[in-house]
């Protein structure tokens, strides 16, 4: 409960203070506030490592060229973790969480891409252009295939709009499996220290079937279970 009490009150009020340090960046250069968006990143791995006690074990060999990074989604500590691992990625996420007031804007401007899970084929159509964007300037992209955060032990199917971005988008996938639902188990204040692993799995090739691209995926990311 302190180690979760101290995490609360150094990183949120930093947190606040960098959504609104980001709004003049965000205006003056994307760039700027990429790196922005790694400080603070960075600065919440070492919240988490030195406050709360949770380090992350990397295993695998971490992607450096644009690929499609299907990942485990089971906290908070993998979402900015895998910030910091992989260099600034492009991230999809819920369109819920981009219309945050002010955070969703500047996310967007950072490279978030919101999708409305919900919107079929025109929102498939608007995250793949997104995405091309991004992939075009160099930029490794993060999916939770799974859709939704989930309790260590769930597995639930990928969703649809997975297989059509990798199809449309014609890169290798690396899959992702973690285990930070031991330590940060969700919808719980109090976190427990411990080594959370980040598994990067080898390399799916682009060009496989929806069945097989989906099953190889769903395999990998639960390899931790």
């Amino acid at each position: 409960m302190i180690r979760s009490l101290l995490f609360a009150l150094f990183f949120y009020p930093a947190t606040a203070l960098a959504v609104l340090a980001a709004m003049p960046t965000a205006l003056i250069s994307r760039r700027g506030l990429i790196a922005l968006g790694r400080l603070w990143a960075r600065y919440f791995s070492w919240c988490v490592a030195v406050l709360l006690g949770i380090r992350a074990r990397v295993e695998g060999h971490v992607p450096r060229d644009p690929v499609l990074v299907a990942a485990k989604h089971q906290s908070m500590f993998e979402t900015l973790e895998l910030i910091v691992l992989l260099g600034a990625p492009a991230v999809i996420v819920k369109r819920e969480l981009g219309k945050i007031f002010l955070w969703g804007w500047a996310a967007r401007r950072y490279g978030v891409i919101p999708v409305d899970r919900a919107g079929g084929a025109a929102a498939l159509r608007r995250m793949v252009r997104d995405a091309q964007v991004e992939v075009a300037k160099g930029r490794l992209l993060v999916i939770y295939p799974e859709g939704t955060r989930v309790r260590p032990g769930e597995q639930p199917p990928l969703q649809p709009g997975f297989a059509g971005l990798y199809r449309a988008l014609g890169l290798p996938v690396v899959p992702v499996a973690v285990d930070t639902g031991r330590y940060w188990r969700r919808r719980s204040f109090v976190k427990q220290p411990g080594v959370a692993t980040f598994r990067f799995g080898d390399p799916i090739p682009p060009g496989l079937g929806r069945d097989e691209i989906e099953a190889r995926v769903h395999a990998a990311i639960n390899v931790l279970e």
